[in-house]
């Protein structure tokens, strides 16, 4: 917490080139992309990091390839090079994965003619991944027998990319970049508005939703970026804006795992929705729906699980069908669509894409973030700071790249370290990879810091959370280094233990709550607490 709370006292002393409002990931990537060219920047968020829709994507940074339908090529091709970006500097962290789509008889598409589309994608994405393929139902039933092939006419495989973490750590990680390069960073700090003064300076009002305090953040840039509450917060600062959000509700599942392939299965549910069943390390993430909402803040009803749970057991042959009691943990959020005007009440909506739009007030220095997608980031990234030095705003840094992993020079070294401390051998033996890689795609050059505290003290290397895959020493640096304020941040949001262990497992689990007195000293039982309550 002293990290937090330095920045908040930073946060009100001079002003800054450019203030982001909004800490998931299009907040993320603006502060990473404007402080690592240079601009003195500040960022807030009323709740966690990542804490609302960009912690309830798929873990997919897919090219879109559902946009081929309503012929929005030039959409896709952005798409399919922003996931080819992606995957070339942050190859630890975004990694290709194969999508087997199963078609019944009678859809409104041959399995042919949809394996044609593949091609196309593929040649749209550069040929970048491994060329699709065409599966008959026979192929299908052999390389997946968990699949329920009565019904089926045949299926196609092709390529897209997951996130090896989860998709809040992605955004943490931009953050942590922003904030090695200067950013002011700070969580549950909320703006209550803002004006912009006779000087050209906005004056920003913000509150600490933790203790109440209250005070004024200066900045002459003012940067929306708060996912679906960015209309809300244009209201609060007088914006009006070309474009709106429409919200449609997404939800997953995530139960024990299905299928030992690394691969996910889609399908097109009764209705023709599109749903997916994703790895997700020891687990499977199942759905989702697609439902308009008129509210950012939404909820899983029992007619959510019903139609995934019924929709998968029509699609597989288990045991026995999954029912509630199967489920692990939910995940549910909106996704913001941008609409422009008043389009998108009579628009078939399920068609919108996830595309972003940015928009921005010249005279009054301050830009709006719609819509977007985890896929598309280092393009909102790089958007919002040219439009920023647009506004005058000197970026000593242009042109230097600011996204990407460390040097493999770096790399090499971490891994030499890695070796001679034989770190390897305290790997968990039911993690399914070895600890140097885990560390090393988590922390990056950070990661050096955590081979010295072994080698000082080689009972850092022991998992401390039993069940779990943390160690001692990862817990240590999330309490200096990654701003947890609540312990739902690391559980949730900094690791993804909430994601694939039942709460009154973590609950019971040894070490957790040595884990909480590491992160939140003499306040353990009361952050303990204040989770397992909620």
């Amino acid at each position: 917490m002293r990290l937090r709370e330095s920045n908040i006292e930073r946060l009100t002393q001079g002003t800054f080139d450019a203030l982001v409002v909004g800490g998931g990931i299009n907040g993320a990537v603006s502060a990473a992309a404007l402080s690592g060219q240079g601009a003195k920047v500040a960022l807030i968020d009323r709740g966690d990091f990542a804490g609302f829709t960009s912690q309830e994507s798929s873990n997919l940074a897919w090219g879109g390839i559902k946009y081929l339908e309503t012929w929005e090529f030039g959409l896709v091709r952005k798409l399919c090079m922003s996931r080819n970006r992606m995957m070339r500097h942050y190859p630890s962290r975004v990694r290709e994965i194969r999508f087997l789509a199963v078609i019944d008889r009678g859809f409104r598409y041959h399995p042919a003619f949809l394996w044609m589309g593949t091609w196309l994608y593929w040649l749209i994405g550069n040929c970048f991944t491994r060329i699709p393929r065409l599966k008959s139902v026979s192929d299908i039933q052999a390389e997946e027998p968990i699949l329920n092939v009565d019904g089926c006419a045949g299926g196609f495989e092709y390529s897209d990319a997951y996130l090896h973490d989860n998709d809040s750590r992605l955004v943490f990680n931009f953050i942590r970049s922003a904030l090695n390069m200067g950013c002011v960073a700070t969580n549950y700090v909320e703006s209550l508005g803002a004006r912009r003064g006779d000087d050209g300076t906005w004056r920003v009002q913000a509150r600490d939703t933790i203790d109440g305090r209250s005070y004024e953040i200066r900045s002459k840039v003012l940067i929306n970026a708060a996912g679906p509450f960015v209309d809300a917060h244009n209201r609060l600062t007088g914006q009006k804006t070309q474009h709106r959000h429409v919200l449609s509700k997404g939800i997953h599942l995530i139960v024990d795992k299905l299928t030992p392939n690394r691969r996910v299965l889609a399908f097109f549910a009764d209705d023709g929705r599109l749903s997916f069943i994703i790895p997700l390390g020891v687990r499977t993430c199942i759905g989702s729906t697609d439902t308009r909402v008129e509210s950012p803040v939404t909820h899983i009803t029992d007619d959510d699980r019903a139609f995934v749970l019924d929709n998968i057991n029509k699609r597989l042959k288990l045991p026995r069908p999954l029912t509630t009691d199967d489920i692990v943990a939910e995940r549910c959020g909106v996704r913001p669509l941008a609409v422009r005007g008043e389009s998108g009440r009579d628009t078939d909506w399920m068609l919108l894409s996830r595309k972003h739009v940015i928009e921005m007030n010249r005279p009054d220095a301050h830009i709006s973030i719609f819509g977007g997608k985890l896929t598309d980031c280092i393009n909102v990234g790089e958007e919002v700071s040219e439009l920023v030095r647009q506004l005058g705003i000197a970026m000593p840094y242009w042109g230097q790249k600011w996204y990407g992993e460390p040097h493999p020079s770096i790399h090499e070294d971490f891994l030499h370290r890695a070796r001679l401390l034989d770190l390897d051998r305290y790997t968990s033996p039911a993690s399914s990879e070895p600890l140097s890689s885990r560390l090393w795609r988590r922390y990056g050059a950070r990661a050096l810091d955590l081979l010295e505290d072994i080698r000082e003290d080689p009972r850092q290397a022991e998992l401390l959370i039993k069940g779990t895959e943390y160690i001692r020493c990862e817990i240590k640096q999330a309490m200096h280094s990654e701003m947890i304020a609540k312990l739902e941040d690391f559980l949730r949001r900094r690791s993804k233990i909430a994601l694939v262990a039942r709460k009154n497992d973590i609950r019971n689990a040894p070490g957790l709550f040595e884990a909480c007195e590491i992160l939140f000293g003499d306040k353990a039982r009361e952050k303990f607490d204040e989770y397992f309550r909620e």
